[in-house]
């Protein structure tokens, strides 16, 4: 698999870090989600490139970007983004958000419809009720439960992950990824993420109405949704009514269940039925 480019852009008065997977076609910008980093886009930038130029960017306080001590929201992200395309001359992006990164990328194109050309939405982005949000906080509690953990070695730290179920099979490309996101500290490795800066991020993400950015989006979508729950059926990320919802109040959007992934296995695993929605998607005109 190809390593990426990295570089440092500049975001909304912070330093961004940017991964690159050059190719020749769509400048696409990978929107992670609300733990993950840069990384989690290898094995999809793979498929994607070199028809198309992929470009993944740790969130602020992800990664090797900057951490503020406060200001994760979206709007917070979206001027990230802004500042980005504007350090790098982009002047029209096709986005490709996964779970906190889908909403990223609805604010995103409800708000700054002139430089966005197309988004696809993989499994996120949809209006929850609270017991739905719940459900879904419980499932990626294991996730969150790293952040702050000393471990007394890298292998010590990955093997929790392994033990996870959603994200079995383990592969080169998930080694990759936590070792990008650990960091040598005193008694050993740990996340290089503030747990204090995911939880304003969730505290921002669950008073968010995201049904509101939908009828003012008005390029192509592309929603992707993961068909099975990541503990179980109750926790599903994108459920049924919340899909459907947003495929009738998005002007122009269009749904493609990847039959058999779970919300981390349609983003980290190889899939060809998803590769092959996202080409034909960026291939068509607008």
């Amino acid at each position: 698999m190809t390593e990426p480019i990295m570089r440092k852009v500049k975001g909304d008065q912070i330093t961004i870090q940017l991964a690159v997977w050059q190719g020749e076609g769509k400048h696409v910008l990978c929107v992670h989600g609300l733990t993950a980093n840069c990384r989690c886009w290898d094995v999809i930038a793979a498929s994607l490139t070199p028809e198309n130029n992929i470009l993944a960017f740790d969130l602020r306080g992800r990664g090797l970007s900057d951490k503020p001590s406060t200001g994760y929201s979206l709007q917070h992200h979206i001027r990230d983004i802004v500042c980005l395309l504007d350090d790098l001359k982009i002047e029209k992006i096709v986005l490709l958000g996964h779970s906190l990164g889908a909403f990223i990328s609805l604010a995103f194109a409800a708000n700054y419809p002139e430089r966005t050309e197309k988004i696809i939405l993989m499994d996120g982005g949809g209006q929850l009720t609270q017991e739905q949000w719940d459900n879904v906080t419980l499932a990626i509690k294991p996730s969150l439960d790293r952040l702050g953990q000393v471990f007394p070695s890298f292998d010590a730290y990955v093997a929790l992950m392994k033990l996870a179920p959603f994200l079995k099979p383990w592969s080169q490309a998930l080694e990759d990824y936590f070792r990008y996101e650990s960091e040598a500290v005193e008694g050993g490795v740990r996340s290089r993420i503030e747990p204090a800066n995911i939880q304003e991020e969730v505290q921002n993400i669950q008073q968010e109405v995201p049904s509101q950015y939908y009828p003012k989006v008005i390029c192509p979508v592309l929603i992707l949704r993961a068909t099975d729950g990541i503990l179980s059926r109750d926790d599903l990320v994108l459920p049924e009514s919340a899909v459907e919802r947003m495929v009738s109040e998005i002007p122009n959007a269009r749904r493609v269940d990847i039959n058999g992934t779970n919300h981390f296995s349609i983003l980290l695993q190889p899939n060809e039925k998803r590769d092959k929605a996202i080409r034909e998607f960026l291939g068509e005109s607008n």
